[in-house]
């Protein structure tokens, strides 16, 4: 078969559908995303994720190790059933993500599931973050979840999607291997519930220290967006008798108020992995 050619110009329409995907209505309506980076993309094909074509750029680079590792990475995907597509340099910026691309971006058919069609092992943790805004920090989220050992996490009312090509970057692909679901914050209350698993979040105004908590075991470890925090229908539910609600805080003893988010979801994660070790 011959090699297809090179497309040079940004404006090509196949170039400028998949950028596109960039756009969150775009990625609702196709069930397609773009995934930026060998790793990213390796996990995305290791995880059985379609994929659907590969946009790769016609120079290699001069390191011979990175350029072995493209050519890899694309012969994985063409395997996979993936169009090759090879594109100039003018064409690819128009994909990549400046100076931190890799030579590789992939069009792939992702979306995150329901709850209902997700599966999280008893007796682990599952890590909950509601309403995270910024695609960096949800994917800083997974990156925990994935290196703890988690059940697995689930977006809550998420004000960015998981499919977010910046949140799959910063994800280093554990999007496509942690358990994931996207529900909103009934769905979750109501699927605690039904699943007895009891509720820990952290909040700055909670009186009890984090590690005075137990966190091992079946709990949903809840972190809050970064402007409004904690919503208040896991406290209305509580209230309700629906689901056990435990608040914790980490102590502030600077000028600032509050933690990022990601780092509070990485401290409480692993401080329950501490106490399953310590037992």
């Amino acid at each position: 078969m011959d090699a297809p050619d090179t497309i040079t110009s940004p404006a090509n329409p196949r170039v400028r559908q998949a950028a596109r995907l960039r756009d969150a209505g775009e990625r609702r309506q196709t069930g397609l995303t773009l995934v930026d980076g060998l790793r990213e993309l390796s996990r995305a094909a290791a995880a059985g994720v379609e994929i659907v074509e590969v946009f790769v750029v016609a120079d290699p680079p001069p390191d011979a190790g990175r350029a072995a590792a493209l050519a890899a990475c694309t012969a994985a995907c063409a395997a996979c059933g993936a169009a090759v597509v090879p594109l100039g340099g003018r064409a690819f910026e128009k994909l990549a993500f400046g100076d931190r691309n890799e030579g590789l971006v992939g069009v792939v058919r992702f979306r995150p599931r329901s709850l209902a069609d997700v599966s999280f092992a008893a007796g682990r943790p599952v890590l909950v973050a509601e309403g995270v805004e910024k695609p960096g920090n949800l994917g800083a989220i997974l990156r925990t979840a994935d290196a703890a050992g988690l059940a697995g996490m689930i977006n809550c009312d998420g004000r960015t999607d998981a499919a977010n090509p910046a949140a799959i970057r910063a994800s280093l692909g554990t999007v496509f291997t942690v358990p994931l679901a996207a529900a909103t914050a009934a769905e979750t209350i109501r699927w605690a519930a039904a699943a007895n698993r009891r509720v820990v979040a952290a909040t700055p105004t909670a009186e009890r220290a984090w590690h005075e908590a137990k966190l091992a075991g079946d709990t949903l470890l809840v972190v809050g967006s970064e402007a409004d925090g904690l919503s208040t229908a896991w406290h209305d539910a509580a209230r309700a008798g629906t689901i056990h609600l435990e608040t914790v805080c980490l102590p502030m003893r600077g000028v600032a108020d509050s933690l990022n988010v990601a780092a509070t979801a990485a401290i409480i994660a692993y401080e329950a992995v501490r106490q399953e070790t310590s037992r």
